[in-house]
C-alpha cells in the first residue's frame, strides 16, 4: 500500500486516484485543459450562430476573461476558422476554392464599413465615391478610401492590404 501524498492515508480509501504517487496536480492540468477546450468550443459556436461576420473580442466578455478570450481567438484563427483583421477584430473566413487561401467571406472594404459600424464610428462616402457618383470622374473607387467622421487610428486589413481613412466633410 502506498500513502496518498494529499491526505495522508492510504490510497484504497482515499478519492483521489493514485498510481505510486498522489496524481492531484495531474487531476487539475487536465481539468484546466478541458476548461479551455470548452471554452475554445463556446466562442466557435457563438460565432457560426453570429449574423455579423466582423467579430469582436468584446462579443464573449461573459464567457470569459479577456486574456483567455484572446487566446481562444488566436487558436481559432490558427486553425483557420477566422482571421484577424485589426487590433481585437477577426472576421469569419473560409478556404478559396481556387487557391486554398484563407479569405474572409466579405471584401476588404465591406468588412472595415462592418467593424467601422460595429466601433459605433460613423462612415460617408469618400471624396473619390461622390465625384464618381455624380459623374464628375469615370474612375471607380476601389473602397479602400473610407471617410469616417471623428477620429479613427486603427488597421483594418489582412494579408499587407488595408484600408485608408480621410476626414468626411
Amino acid at each position: 500500500m502506498t500513502y496518498c501524498q494529499c491526505c495522508l492515508k492510504y490510497s484504497q480509501k482515499c478519492r483521489i486516484i493514485v498510481y505510486r504517487k498522489c496524481r492531484i496536480f495531474a487531476l487539475e492540468i487536465s481539468v484546466f485543459m478541458w476548461q479551455k477546450r470548452a471554452l475554445e468550443r463556446k466562442v466557435f459556436n457563438r460565432i457560426s450562430r453570429m449574423k455579423w461576420t466582423v467579430i469582436l473580442r468584446e462579443d464573449f466578455e461573459d464567457l470569459g476573461g479577456y486574456d483567455q478570450v484572446g487566446r481562444a481567438l488566436r487558436k481559432l484563427a490558427a486553425k483557420g476558422k477566422i482571421m484577424k483583421i485589426g487590433y481585437g477584430l477577426y472576421a469569419k473566413a473560409e478556404a478559396s476554392p481556387f487557391t486554398g487561401e484563407l479569405l474572409p467571406r466579405l471584401s476588404l472594404p465591406r468588412l472595415a464599413k462592418e467593424a467601422l459600424e460595429r466601433l459605433k464610428v460613423e462612415t460617408a462616402p469618400s471624396q473619390m465615391e461622390q465625384e464618381y457618383n455624380t459623374g464628375k470622374s469615370t474612375q471607380v473607387p476601389t473602397g479602400r478610401l473610407i471617410a469616417v467622421k471623428g477620429r479613427i487610428s486603427r488597421k483594418i486589413g489582412y494579408n499587407g492590404a488595408y484600408v485608408s481613412f480621410e476626414h468626411a466633410a
